[in-house]
C-alpha cells in the first residue's frame, strides 16, 4: 500500500483519538502506522527535503486540519485530544472526512477564508513595496553620483 494522503488519514485519526486520552504525535504515528499496514520502507520513506519522514508530515496535516475545524484540541504542546464536537462526528459514522466535510464547521471556513486573504493581501503589498522605478539604470547612476564621495583623480 502506498502512504495515504492527509485526507484519507483524517477518519483513522479521529478514531484513535476518540478514547479521550491525551494522545502524542509519536504514538499516533505509530498507531496509524500499523492500521494502514505500512512497510518499513513506507514508514520511513522521507519527503523530497530529506528531512521528515512523508507519514509523519501527512499525519501532522490532518491532525491541523481537524484542529482548526474545532475537533482536536491542543491541551499543551506536542498533545492533542479529541473535543466534544468530534465524538458527535463520530457517532454520525462518517464514511470518510476530507476538506469538503470540514467545511461545515464555520471555524474552519473562516480560518481558511482569513489565511487566502492573509495570503493575497501580502502579495498586493508585495507587488506595490517592489515596483521597479521606470529607468533603473538611470535611478542607479544618479544614486551612485550623489552617494559616492568626490575623488581627487582627474579621469
Amino acid at each position: 500500500m502506498a502512504v495515504p494522503d492527509f485526507q484519507t488519514i483524517m477518519l483513522p485519526l479521529m478514531r484513535y483519538c476518540q478514547d479521550g486520552k491525551e494522545h502524542s504525535m509519536s504514538e499516533t504515528v505509530d498507531a496509524l502506522s500499523d492500521d494502514f499496514k505500512l512497510t518499513e520502507e513506507e514508514r520511513k520513506a522521507l519527503l523530497p527535503n530529506g528531512v521528515q519522514e512523508i507519514f509523519r508530515n501527512w499525519v501532522a496535516w490532518a491532525k491541523s486540519h481537524l484542529k482548526m475545524a474545532g475537533l482536536l484540541a491542543n491541551p499543551r504542546r506536542g498533545i492533542y485530544q479529541i473535543t466534544e464536537r468530534r465524538l458527535e462526528v463520530l457517532r454520525r459514522g462518517p464514511s470518510g472526512i476530507n476538506l469538503r466535510f470540514l467545511n461545515q464547521f464555520p471555524e474552519y471556513v473562516e480560518f481558511r477564508t482569513a489565511r487566502r486573504s492573509g495570503q493575497s493581501r501580502r502579495m498586493k503589498e508585495t507587488s506595490t513595496t517592489w515596483q521597479l522605478p521606470r529607468n533603473p539604470l538611470r535611478t542607479l547612476t544618479r544614486k551612485s553620483e550623489t552617494t559616492l564621495p568626490p575623488t581627487s583623480s582627474n579621469y
